[in-house]
């Protein structure tokens, strides 16, 4: 398993496509996520490059003139407390941030890190990790079941 987590704390994330990216998530176990959830400066990096994507990845056609804020809370473990991060779309951008505003947000997705990963990288149903208790959704439930059709989500 170490050299799994040194293979991802050795990677230039610039250079990994979101089909890459998509690829060695599925590759990990559960476990292995939570051990880089562990790394504090990796877990970082890694949610800095997932949620930086976003913008990226938005597909503003498909938004139309939706006009959402959206929470997302990783839950964290040991060292690791809570990350908190909002995409804000409106007028058809995506603007993403780290931390919480005081906006009050349509919806909030709230979820450990083995199942962000696993939702961000297409390898997990948001609807499945719902109704499994993986993901607790607070607000605009209809929007949340959703968001998928708003990024162009890698298949791994």
């Amino acid at each position: 398993m170490a050299d799994d987590l040194s293979g991802i704390a050795d990677l230039d994330f610039a250079s990994v496509t979101p089909e890459e990216f998509a690829r060695i998530v599925k590759g990990l176990s559960g476990k292995e996520i939570a051990e880089i959830a562990r790394d504090g400066a990796l877990r970082a990096r890694v949610l800095d490059e997932v949620f930086g994507r976003m913008e990226r990845q938005f597909k503003p056609d498909a938004a139309g003139s939706l006009k959402a804020l959206i929470r997302w809370k990783i839950t964290g473990s040991g060292d690791n407390g809570e990350a908190v991060y909002e995409t804000d779309i409106a007028d058809g951008t995506c603007a993403v941030r780290e931390g919480r505003s005081d906006a009050e947000p349509r919806v909030t997705l709230v979820m450990a890190d083995p199942e962000f990963l696993r939702l961000v990288s297409g390898n997990a149903s948001p609807v499945t990790l719902f109704m499994m208790r993986k993901v607790k959704i607070a607000g605009d439930v209809a929007l949340a079941a959703g968001l998928t059709r708003y990024f162009d989500i890698p298949k791994a």
